[in-house]
């Protein structure tokens, strides 16, 4: 099918431009995770960054805490992570074990070493469309739009999701480009009235096969951000095999939206050192 969106490869050609940049300019970017248990999931992702890393020349640490490690022992880590000059990416790997506060620890995070996104002030930075670091996943949506040429001006683009990693930066992403954006959630009535509208149609809701073919028009572009396990096999939030019969694009699960968020990682970590070198961004 060439109507497949292919994650792998535009992530690829991030990453070998980004390895030839961080060469040209003859420097050593450093990221460090901090992780809080051993959840099993967690360990994939941080040693997939590991090897990402690793891939382009950004030296990588892990700081590994147990469950029972306090908050404040985690906020002074973050504390002297961004005191350290050497130091120029922060990531505090979610989820979180219970009883610590995610967001209070996160917005301990220098928002210039905030590689996810995620502090209030990059948040705000969104908003009001103010330079600043953007959540890793939507600003990979936006990268594989890009690449494949899709106009976003005055389109209609439903989200499926409001959530504050993916749904909510989305919507001002989108608004930048002129996009008329309507958000669907658990609590909208009969999501299937908005989905059929949408020129672009973009799912991360956590459902397993959520949307299926009736409930998008011919020509729709798909972005489908869930991943999720049904009887063993990794499966998006879109009932793939049907909708692709009527989408001009698609991206699949795996291979569409996660190698994006790991290569738009890497460009975070790249452009918060140079932020805090003083370079000017391209």
């Amino acid at each position: 099918m060439n109507n497949i969106i292919d994650g792998k490869l535009i992530s690829s050609v991030i990453k070998t431009k980004l390895k030839n940049d961080i060469e040209l300019y003859r420097i050593n970017p450093k990221l460090v995770v901090i992780q809080v248990g051993d959840n099993s999931a967690s360990n994939i992702y941080v040693r997939n960054k590991k090897r990402a890393c690793e891939e382009v020349g950004i030296l990588f640490d892990k700081i590994k805490f147990p469950d029972t490690i306090s908050e404040e022992m985690i906020i002074e880590e973050i504390k002297r992570l961004n005191d350290d000059d050497e130091v120029n990416g922060i990531i505090v790997q979610l989820p979180l074990p219970k009883g610590l506060n995610a967001a209070r620890i996160i917005n301990h995070i220098d928002p210039l070493k905030d590689v996810d996104g995620l502090t209030y002030q990059n948040v705000g930075n969104l908003v009001l469309d103010n330079d600043g670091l953007i959540s890793c996943t939507p600003l990979g949506i936006m990268e594989l739009l890009s690449a494949y040429n899709v106009e976003l001006e005055s389109k209609n683009v439903v989200i499926v999701g409001r959530s504050n990693l993916v749904g909510k930066p989305l919507i001002q992403l989108f608004l930048k480009e002129n996009a008329t954006v309507s958000v669907c959630h658990s609590k909208s009535y009969d999501i299937k009235k908005y989905t059929k509208l949408a020129d672009i149609l973009v799912v991360a809701a956590g459902h397993p096969n959520l949307i299926t073919k009736d409930m998008v028009k011919d020509d729709v572009v798909v972005i489908d951000v869930g991943i999720n396990k049904e009887e063993g096999t990794l499966c998006g939030d879109v009932d793939f095999d049907e909708v692709s019969k009527k989408a001009a694009l698609i991206t699949p699960v795996p291979g569409g939206v996660g190698p994006m968020t790991v290569a738009c990682l890497l460009k975070n970590v790249f452009k918060a050192y140079k932020m805090q070198k003083g370079i000017e961004n391209e």
